[in-house]
């Protein structure tokens, strides 16, 4: 009778772990092939990215299978790359809506900043407006955040557009590059290229972000790419809304990467967190009167249906809750 117990409890264990073996092997084949590839279209190095850059090096990506791969491209390029596939996002929400308008096939999953923080920052010969009628200004290119923020500035100075010289950089860092290297007498910067210019000799003339309603930085992709991989899609936007959360968990180790990544001091990266903490929203969500903004400036220079829904072209399904 011992016998047969002891071939019972044997059994039993064996059955026990047969089960868990059934229950582990098809989790770990579908972590295997659900590793997704992501490619994303940056123009240039910018502190406004940085909850990709840490989603990137914190392993953050790796936690939700997610192998990414960062593409440098220019901001006017970006939409058709991703309905070609060439790339899988981009992370210009203006840009997003601009081309959405204009008939491409985009939709906007992610729009983590309420407000925008570029500033126009000059020469020291630079004292008023008036003073760049005939000058160069950098700016990362036509129909651009910069470019808008320009616009509008030219505006409120009541200086013709056509008086004033403009060169386009293809991002950030090289509008900072072309400003240092006296190629124009001022350009449309954020953090902290702003703050370095300032150490080099420079000055912040104005700052920008409230003449206009323009939305800042998110995650744009294609309907395409939500309707054939929404899985990978809900598991990149998951990462970087754990990004948001990681940056204000961990100044310290934010500042540092600031420091590292961008080569300013400790005061400039201070500023520069600081400055990133406020334009984060909690929810990932864009500013809809944001939006309806942009769209009447849009409207300025072509013809936009006066009934065209902003709804249409996000999807914010894929948010993980409001923590």
């Amino acid at each position: 009778m011992r016998d047969i117990a002891t071939a019972d409890k044997r059994r039993s264990i064996l059955a026990s772990l047969l089960v868990s073996l059934v229950l582990i092997l098809p989790q770990t084949v579908f972590s295997a092939e659900a590793t997704s590839k992501i490619r994303i279209g940056f123009p240039s190095l910018a502190f406004s990215y940085m909850p990709f850059y840490v989603a990137q090096e914190q392993g953050i990506y790796k936690k939700y299978n997610i192998d990414s791969e960062y593409i440098q491209m220019g901001t006017t390029i970006q939409p058709q790359a991703v309905v070609a596939g060439n790339i899988n996002y981009f992370t210009s929400v203006s840009t997003g809506i601009s081309a959405a308008v204009a008939g491409l096939p985009l939709v906007i999953v992610i729009s983590f900043c309420d407000s925008s923080p570029w500033v126009l920052v000059t020469n020291k010969d630079i004292n008023k407006p008036q003073d760049l009628i005939g000058k160069t200004v950098a700016l990362s290119g036509v129909r651009t955040s910069p470019y808008y923020f320009f616009q509008a500035f030219l505006k409120k100075s009541e200086i013709n557009e056509k008086e004033v010289s403009t060169i386009n950089t293809g991002g950030t860092a090289d509008s900072f590059r072309a400003l240092t290297s006296n190629r124009v007498v001022a350009t449309v910067l954020t953090p902290p290229f702003d703050d370095k210019a300032v150490s080099l000799g420079y000055k912040k003339f104005m700052q920008l972000g409230d003449l206009a309603d323009i939305p800042y930085v998110g995650l744009v992709t294609s309907q395409t790419e939500i309707k054939s991989n929404r899985e990978s899609v809900r598991r990149t936007v998951a990462a970087v809304m754990d990004s948001l959360a990681w940056l204000r968990a961990n100044r310290a180790e934010s500042v540092k990467m600031i420091v590292d990544k961008f080569k300013v001091n400790q005061t400039e990266a201070e500023n520069t967190y600081a400055t990133l903490i406020k334009l984060l929203n909690k929810d990932g969500r864009l500013n809809l009167k944001v939006a309806r903004g942009y769209i009447d400036i849009l409207r300025q220079e072509r013809p936009i249906p006066a009934d065209f829904d902003i709804q249409k072209v996000v999807d914010f399904s894929m948010l993980p809750p409001t923590r």
